[in-house]
């Protein structure tokens, strides 16, 4: 190491110490420096680590690791192409206009289901240390008719940088698991709340964001989430296509695919498959269920021809639109036949909508005074997961990690859909929630904040993998991330989460809860 760098490495232990200090009573903290150091970046690069018992079973640690490089620049994004010859193309144009650029291949990880190595260029133009220049640069690019470009930060693409990193781990002993709860935000399917409230409200030790959730009206419900949730052994929204999840059921856990299964039958014997649970219908994000195979995470599919049920954790009413509502009281019984959708939802019943060729089922075998019985399954690997008051399920994706093995199902369970969407949410670094389960059985909650060049660039899917395999875990999963990534500790917010307004709003959440 030089004397340049060695004089900023010093720099970057002795200003990180001394926040740490300042920011929590020292005497609750051990420090360690570079023991057993963690697998990100260049090797041998300063990491400090501070660790606390904030109860019995229960440690939270903090990593810093690495600095900010003066290698690293700012440039402007001019588009992601699959095609080499189209991206020169772009280049040479932007060359007739006077700009210098430059193409950057963008390459596979080793550990991604994915069957390439390169997934596409992308156009950089500018080199700049600072972010104001980039921007200003940007400007001129728009002002002379260039669209779509956006500024970025090196240091979320190269593979071999020096950092930063912080990261936050809770560890929680296996006998304390039965007090871990998912809880919806708001106690609602369409309400988002703040992990921090959340936290307030549940009034636990330790909380972190869920996971993936509809956040705007032209997806679907604002608040729905994107996929299995189960609280307290109700079910809230279907899964999708065996997509991993994180399952609790008293001391059992476990990360693994969960698939549902939901049926309605009329008293007369006829059998339909309920297409959807407390969401807008049909509309489907992620494109999962029978009429898409392949998902495609944070794109919104359509179907029309669905049957959806409502159950009273949606809400006080269903969505309007045309369609036929029929209304169920707590047996099952049909009450009321409505011939279009807004209907009250029952607090003791629910509500199955149909368009299309459901409706038409409802039209036919739905009958006042008669019972529509429904059949509710959840399972994994087709073994049925017994739906207990302790039974907690969150749903997530990729998996990360299995039986110690890296195993990153980024296509299977629809992150790869596309090259362009996968550099943007696998390849590039972003801030991200993490759950893991260690061979003794012990459950680790992390989060690892980005998009902040002076505290933590973030991780790729496969450094999250490389991450919780150096930190014991067995099987490992990514939760939502981005600017979902929160974890707070008796109601405050420990990491800095990435969105410029603060902390975000939402779907549901993850709480360790002590129990006296």
């Amino acid at each position: 190491m030089n004397q340049a760098i060695t004089s900023i490495v010093l720099r970057s232990l002795i200003c990180t110490t001394i926040f740490l200090f300042i920011s929590v009573p020292s005497s609750t903290f051990a420090q360690s420096t570079n023991q057993n150091e963690l697998p990100l970046g260049i090797s041998g690069l300063p990491e400090t680590r501070f660790v606390q018992q904030l109860t019995s079973g229960v440690t939270y640690t903090s990593i810093k690791r690495g600095i900010p490089s003066f290698e690293e620049y700012y440039s402007v994004d001019m588009g992601f192409f699959s095609d080499l010859k189209k991206a020169k193309v772009t280049k040479q144009t932007l060359k007739k206009h006077g700009f210098d650029s430059f193409i950057l291949p963008i390459y596979n990880e080793r550990y991604n289901d994915l069957y390439k190595d390169v997934l596409g260029y992308v156009i950089k133009s500018g080199k700049f240390k600072t972010q104001s220049e980039a921007i200003q640069f940007k400007k001129e690019l728009v002002e002379k008719g260039f669209s779509n470009v956006k500024v970025s930060y090196s240091g979320w693409e190269r593979r071999n940088i020096t950092g930063p990193w912080s990261i936050h781990i809770i560890e929680i002993d296996r006998n304390l698991i039965h007090h871990m709860t998912a809880s919806l935000a708001l106690n609602t399917v369409q309400g988002r709340e703040t992990v921090s409230s959340i936290a307030k409200r549940m009034n636990s030790l330790v909380t972190i964001n869920g996971g993936y959730f509809i956040m705007h009206k032209h997806a679907g419900t604002p608040g729905d989430l994107i996929g299995i949730s189960v609280v307290g052994g109700e079910l809230n929204s279907e899964a999708i296509n065996n997509r991993s999840a994180f399952v609790l059921g008293g001391k059992y856990t476990a990360i693994a695919p969960v698939s549902t299964s939901l049926y309605i039958q009329s008293s007369k014997g006829a059998v339909r498959t309920i297409d959807g649970l407390n969401r807008t219908i049909g509309k489907i994000r992620g494109c999962g269920g029978r009429s898409y195979q392949q998902l495609r995470h944070n794109i919104t599919c359509t179907n029309h021809n669905e049957l959806v049920q409502y159950r009273p954790i949606y809400g006080t009413r269903t969505p309007a639109g045309k369609g036929t509502e029929v209304v169920l009281d707590s047996k099952g019984t049909v009450i009321k036949i409505g011939n279009s959708r807004g209907q009250a939802i029952p607090a003791k019943g629910s509500i199955i909508a149909g368009i299309g060729e459901a409706e038409e089922w409802l039209n036919k075998h739905a009958v006042i005074g008669e019972k529509l019985m429904i059949s509710t399954k959840v399972m994994s690997n087709q073994t049925p997961i017994s739906l207990t008051k302790e039974t907690h399920i969150v749903n997530g994706g990729p998996l990360l990690l299995k039986n110690q093995q890296y195993m990153i199902t980024a296509k299977k369970e629809g992150f790869a859909h596309s090259d362009k969407f996968f550099y943007k949410f696998g390849i590039k670094r972003n801030p991200r929630t993490l759950v893991g389960i260690k061979p003794n059985g012990n459950i680790l909650l992390v989060v690892v904040d980005g998009r902040n060049e002076q505290v933590s660039v973030g991780l790729s899917f496969e450094e999250s993998a490389t991450l919780m395999k150096a930190l014991g875990a067995q099987d490992a999963l990514n939760l939502d991330g981005g600017g979902s990534t929160t974890m707070a500790i008796n109601g405050k917010v420990v990491n800095h989460p990435s969105d410029a307004a603060g902390e975000r709003a939402v779907g549901d959440a993850i709480s360790l809860i002590m129990k006296e």
